[in-house]
């Protein structure tokens, strides 16, 4: 697929996950061989009143095209405003956020609240298209529940006023991450519109890309929860959908190295306080499926500075190998 001046292939994007995606993980990500990773969601207003820690959120420097920023709001011409900046700080492709279901979002009329005011959500897409020389994206969900589904809908205005590309969450509002993503709505929407879709909601092994793919006919797959603790999911999914086989799971010193790494970039990025907090999080991701999870978490969680909490993490997955 075609993304503005973007060949894409079959693409498999790191989806924006809010404390998850930042520049140490995206990092992570492309290190092992994923291509295409998008920031965590933006606060508009906050990056139009120039935030440290909004503009530290848009840190892009040295990261491959197309570098792509989802922003949030409620606003039109706050979003336009918010777009321009991020450009500056060279987004090259702006996503606006339509499905964030947390309630501290919802509640200001952001994210999945726009379900549920589709005028809003149209002139919001509008007035960042009319903004910017970029592609502009949308990430919506189905609807707020499942009485109220209006995908197809939103997914033909968001086309109409120039959207060049739309990822479907195959969930409602009230779902959250709960049950089981409705696939049958994505292939609805694909067949509604003429611009890209990609699917998103329950792929985590390669093969359950193929599947989406198979029964929506969606040009692509966005992966989340399925690659907290395994960055290796992006460009396994990627080298499957576009070949055919399967890449081997990564070898214990793989996995030793690609982890010690991310640590690394976090406490690069953030310094030992915040690195380590981080770290707590996604060294418990790594470690999920292993046995004695639950001890290993304790110990994890009980780590005092960086240097002990690498040893722990060494420690663990060598006694994994």
């Amino acid at each position: 697929m075609k993304l503005g001046h973007y060949e894409l292939g079959v693409p498999v994007f790191l989806a924006p996950l809010a404390g998850v995606t930042d520049k140490a993980f995206r990092e992570t990500v492309c290190a092992v061989g994923g291509e295409y990773v998008w920031t965590e969601m933006i606060s508009d207003k906050a990056l139009t009143y120039q935030n440290s820690r909004t503009l530290n959120m848009l840190d892009l420097y040295g990261e491959s095209e197309p570098r792509i920023v989802q922003l949030f709001g409620s606003d039109p011409e706050t979003m336009a405003r918010a777009a321009l900046l991020a450009i500056d700080c060279s987004a090259n492709v702006i996503d606006i956020n339509m499905g964030c279901p947390a309630q501290k979002i919802v509640k200001n009329g952001e994210g999945s609240a726009l379900l549920k005011d589709l005028p809003r959500a149209q002139a919001i897409a509008s007035a960042v298209v009319r903004a910017v020389h970029v592609p502009v994206t949308v990430k919506i969900r189905l609807g707020w529940n499942d009485e109220d589904i209006v995908a197809i809908e939103l997914a033909k205005g968001l086309e109409a006023v120039g959207v060049q590309m739309l990822t479907v969450h195959a969930r409602t509002r009230e779902q959250f991450y709960s049950g089981q993503a409705d696939w049958e709505w994505i292939r609805r929407v694909k067949q509604a519109v003429s611009i890209p879709v990609i699917g998103n909601g329950d792929v985590f092994i390669p093969e359950d890309a193929g599947r989406l793919i198979e029964q929506t006919g969606c040009d692509g797959v966005m992966i989340g929860r399925g690659a907290l603790g395994n960055p290796w999911l992006i460009p396994r999914t990627q080298h499957y959908l576009n070949s055919g086989s399967l890449l081997p799971e990564p070898r214990l010193e793989e996995r030793l190295q690609v982890v010690l790494q991310h640590f690394d970039r976090i406490l690069r990025y953030k310094g030992d306080r915040i690195g380590l907090n981080e770290m707590r999080k996604h060294a418990v991701w790594y470690i999920k499926g292993v046995q004695k999870a639950a001890q290993l978490r304790n110990v994890i969680m009980q780590t005092k500075s960086p240097e002990e909490m690498r040893a722990v993490l060494i420690q663990i997955l060598q006694d994994i190998g």
